[in-house]
């Protein structure tokens, strides 16, 4: 499909995956594309932060599904190997359970097996099986869901789907499944946690996510060279290359809308005309408050009520010498992890003890660092919509550097030579989150597929949206297809 001759004009509201996304396949097209960023860089929530050599993603660090990068770039005539080096994470990541009792989970797969008999002798049975559903979720999940726009739930009335209803473990959690399996705590922490990076506990998220196991298990973790932003500029220059203008510093103060239909956009005080608009930033933001009240399709009520998921705690930290006992990842899981996730998503509050995830790139790329330094990325998941204090910040920051000097068991606070902390407010300045929230909405079972905030306005005709918070949800590679979603449901409205 075509656009050249007509000249529609397409503005894509956010820089950050989704955006760019839609505008490389909207711009592939014909379509005139404009995408405006607020902030002086692109990627939106996976920016990138220098300093003294240091250099740190300050958003997504882990790199799954990569078949759906992969599909990206070939959909452009491209491949990932034309913009960067992917290596593959062996092992993909270190779990600590305490200071010296911890499982690095290996890239092979019969290593894996061997490890999950190592520690509860019989699972590596158990494991294969369950994986073998997970994997039939994926595939089903990929291949014939995450594709879908979710505008009503006649999309879902596939004969396939509808066979395979039960297989796909809607109605169970994750939580539940793998706990059926397993009984050593490692292991089920090793299966639960890839489910928090979809912002909902364990016990709360549809055993259909266990398709997070398979991408993480099986297909592996793997690490873009240069880092995370390294996939955020090949995509940049990917919209630039099908035609799209790209503008930085472009924050959109309005949008214009007449007799239920986008007629232009207020940007940075002067109009600009759109045909169409998708909006790839904050949803909450660009409903409550760029539209007129009466474009807006859902009340404040209905985002109260709407489960987030966690907002984080994070650090960039820049360490003079080599730290031993760290891997590329490391999740620090030697605390009541069921506590810190009430704390989460039960009784919102600071954390008393909480899980901690440590990021350490350097262990890979010597681009990241000085020689002979580590970078260092420290996470805690939080709740949204907590105070935010310096102070707080402070106190956390004390913590995590206790906790990793007990656990790599060296002292590292008089060698840090670097850090700054980021969190709910810098969210809210840097991206307009809603609540301070870092990964979007939660794929709860009441907020998966078509009951999400729906990708297409019904009260603006020619207003899109794409991102964490519609279809198909958080994520990089949920982003990614999102604004592809999104372009195509443009497309389809013009053609028609």
């Amino acid at each position: 499909m075509n656009f050249s001759s007509m000249s529609k004009r397409a503005i894509v509201i956010g820089g950050g995956f989704a955006g760019l996304s839609a505008a490389g396949f909207l711009a592939r097209s014909g379509m005139d594309v404009t995408v405006l960023e607020k902030n002086d860089r692109w990627g939106g929530r996976a920016g990138k932060l220098e300093a003294l050599g240091f250099k740190f993603d300050m958003g997504p660090t882990w790199y799954w599904m990569p078949e759906v990068f992969e599909k990206f770039f070939n959909s452009f005539g491209h491949q990932v190997s034309d913009f960067y080096e992917l290596k593959r994470l062996d092992p993909g990541y270190r779990m600590y359970f305490d200071r010296d009792d911890y499982a690095d989970v290996p890239a092979g797969y019969d290593e894996l097996l061997a490890l999950f008999d190592h520690i509860e002798p019989g699972s590596a049975v158990k494991l294969d099986k369950f994986l073998k559903e997970a994997a039939y979720k994926y595939d089903i999940g990929l291949n014939r869901v995450v594709h879908k726009p979710g505008h009503s739930f006649v999309e879902f009335l596939d004969p396939g789907l509808i066979a395979g209803a039960a297989r796909l473990d809607f109605f169970r959690s994750i939580s539940t499944v793998v706990r059926k399996l397993f009984h050593d705590e490692r292991l089920i922490r090793i299966l639960e946690f890839p489910v928090i990076f979809l912002g909902a506990a364990p016990s709360k998220t549809p055993a259909l996510y266990s398709l997070m196991n398979y991408a993480d298990l099986k297909l592996g973790t793997w690490y873009p060279m240069g880092g995370m932003y390294s996939v955020v500029e090949a995509m940049v220059e990917v919209a630039k290359e099908q035609g799209a203008r790209l503008l930085l510093n472009s924050p959109v103060d309005q949008l214009l809308v007449e007799e239920g239909k986008i007629t232009g956009i207020k940007v940075n005080g002067a109009e600009m005309k759109a045909d169409v608009v998708v909006a790839a930033a904050d949803y909450h933001h660009v409903e409550q408050q760029l539209l007129p009240v009466e474009s807006h399709q859902y009340s404040r009520k209905y985002w109260s009520k709407r489960v987030m998921a966690p907002s984080a705690l994070l650090f960039y930290i820049g360490v003079n010498k080599r730290i031993n006992n760290l891997k590329h990842h490391n999740l620090f899981f030697d605390t009541d992890f069921e506590i810190h996730a009430g704390e989460i998503y039960e009784h919102p509050q600071w954390p008393a003890n909480p899980a901690i995830y440590v990021s350490c790139s350097s262990k890979t790329d010597t681009t990241v660092s000085p020689e002979g330094h580590e970078n260092l990325i420290v996470l805690i998941p939080v709740a949204p919509g907590l105070k935010d204090s310096e102070e707080i910040r402070e106190h956390y920051y004390n913590l995590v550097i206790r906790r990793i000097e007990y656990i790599t068991g060296e002292k590292i606070e008089e060698n840090i030579v670097f850090h700054q902390a980021y969190a709910h407010n810098d969210f809210i300045q840097d991206y307009n989150s809603y609540r301070g929230n870092a990964y979007g909405l939660a794929n709860t079972l009441m907020q998966t597929a078509f009951l999400k905030p729906k990708m297409r306005s019904h009260r603006v005709s020619n207003l899109y949206y794409a991102g964490q918070l519609t279809t198909p949800g958080p994520g990089v590679p949920p982003s990614i297809i999102s604004g592809e979603v999104a372009a195509g449901e443009v497309l389809k409205q013009f053609k028609n």
